[in-house]
């Protein structure tokens, strides 16, 4: 036992050291070879510029490739879920989780499968939460849209223009609305056009209301129309959409939980067992009749959320 700590610490450390070497910047490698005015920026620098530096690296390769495929970077995941954080920040976060769920699943298992299993179940946690700080944000967002639409609206018949309305709704709405509109207006100051300012404002939150209402007012800058009947009216279309999703959801309730409960229990039931008494649950994994088991179980377990998910989802 002595013996496979011993090799798994030394494999652990060699893996962590390997993906700091990966993660150096490109730039700063090139600078410690030429040395001179390059080693001495580095020494230079502060000691939380040398500590962030490999997660920094980290996390923009991993926003490249998001990029590449279409999806989020993390910054934008960062800010759709109101998050203040730097991107070295929270990739040093996944890693540190990933250190301690791996030392953990080492101290009670063993260097085994479940040392792998726990290392990723907790690389993956910090991500989890910040899709539901994006959820919780951007439901507040939808809830604030048609008062907003409202304000939005009066203040173009008063007789501003949209970007002053736009100010002036900033002004006096209150977060996340306002915290997305004060950006865009600071975008706005800076030079960038109000189409390109409210596009960028969907990309960062996410909401197809919004996105809905964009394309309204990038229709009318091009053709024109009275821009306050038509946000009053695309207010009343969400109104009601809210209106009917708070109905199913207040239907549904009782399935959606009920489906979280049978999805849930038994991998809850089974972890406890696992890590209480490590004997009694072994069988289920080390015999081929409990691993059948197991996997009869998780493809059932699958299948029915999926049935439940399928019954309990409406899209309005």
């Amino acid at each position: 036992m002595g013996t496979t700590m011993i090799l798994a610490t030394l494999a652990a450390f060699g893996v962590l050291l390997a993906g700091f070497a990966v993660a150096l910047p490109a730039a700063q490698r090139a600078s410690n070879q030429r040395g001179g005015a390059g080693l001495g920026s580095w020494e230079s620098a502060s000691l939380r510029s040398r500590i962030y530096s490999p997660f920094e690296a980290l996390a923009n390769r991993a926003s490249r490739r998001k990029r590449l495929s279409s999806g989020l970077s993390l910054a934008e995941h960062l800010a759709r879920a109101d998050i203040k954080f730097r991107t070295s920040e929270f990739a040093m976060i996944q890693v540190g989780f990933l250190v301690a769920g791996a030392a953990i699943s080492l101290v009670r298992f063993g260097f085994g499968p479940q040392f792998v299993a726990a290392g990723v179940g907790a690389y993956l946690i910090p991500m989890r939460y910040v899709k539901y700080r994006q959820n919780r944000r951007l439901k507040a967002f939808n809830r604030q849209l048609p008062d907003t639409l409202s304000l939005l609206s009066n203040a173009l018949k008063s007789g501003y223009s949209l970007p002053q309305a736009l100010d002036s709704v900033s002004r006096t709405t209150a977060a996340p609305i306002a915290d997305d509109l004060s950006r865009a207006i600071r975008e706005m100051n800076l030079g960038t056009s109000t189409e390109q300012a409210l596009t960028k404002m969907v990309r960062r939150v996410g909401s197809e209301d919004l996105d809905l209402i964009v394309t309204a007012i990038t229709i009318h800058s091009s053709v024109g129309g009275n821009l306050a009947r038509i946000l009053e009216s695309i207010s009343h279309t969400i109104r009601q959409r809210i209106h009917v999703k708070s109905q199913i959801s207040a239907l549904t309730a009782q399935a959606r939980a009920s489906g979280w409960v049978i999805t849930l229990l038994p991998f809850i039931v089974a972890g406890i067992l696992y890590v209480i008494t490590p004997g009694y649950f072994r069988i289920m994994v080390q015999d081929p009749a409990g691993q059948a088991l197991l996997v009869v179980a998780l493809i059932s377990i699958v299948i029915g959320n999926a049935f439940v998910r399928r019954i309990v989802n409406f899209r309005v």
